[in-house]
């Protein structure tokens, strides 16, 4: 790796996380390079500075396209494409959760739905269609809070953020004063 120790221990942390969210390292290095860098880089930049493989390279940029979580730009008089990570972590952020969203809440609300909709043919069938109905519930909530969340401006949902322990408190008072516990 030819990056500075300071960006190397990032990019290196930012690959090992990513394999725990569900990306493989290389992206996850890719990607915490593009976000650092100070300028777009090409496919041949990120060989250099990350020691990886340019077919490896490539399938991450790819990768990182579908995710929506790179820009690509080209510069006058050079055929090669540039990439760089959108600068608004807050833009990051929710592309993120769009994308999960997306690819992963959606289908299994999708199922849920269908089995909830089966008519059961044993009790067996009734218990574990009456648990699916309160995950799907319970999913279905939250993805419409977030729907809910996702029209904020970045500096509401700051705000929002930052009022979260508070308001924590005052539920968990509320709780104790009715009697819940």
């Amino acid at each position: 790796m030819e990056l500075p120790p300071l960006i190397q221990t990032f990019v290196l942390h930012f690959g090992e996380m990513g394999s725990r969210w569900g990306i493989n390292r290389t992206v996850g290095q890719i990607y915490a390079a593009l976000f650092v860098a100070d300028r777009p880089l090409n496919a041949d930049d990120l060989v250099l500075k990350l020691g990886m493989s340019r077919s490896n390279v490539s399938m991450g940029l790819k990768e990182l396209e579908s995710w929506r979580l790179v820009r690509l730009s080209h510069l006058p008089g050079d055929r090669r494409e540039y990439f760089s990570a959108p600068e608004d972590v807050w833009q990051i952020f929710m592309t993120l959760a769009d994308e999960r969203l997306r690819r992963e809440v959606e289908p299994t609300l999708t199922t849920l739905r269908d089995a909830i909709l089966a008519t059961p043919i044993s009790a067996e069938e009734q218990h574990a269609q009456i648990r699916m109905r309160q995950m799907h519930d319970l999913i279905d909530l939250l993805t419409t809070w977030f729907a809910d969340v996702r029209k904020l401006s970045p500096g509401t949902l700051q705000q929002l953020l930052k009022m979260g322990g508070a308001v924590v408190r005052l539920l968990e008072m509320k709780d104790k004063v009715v009697g819940r516990k």
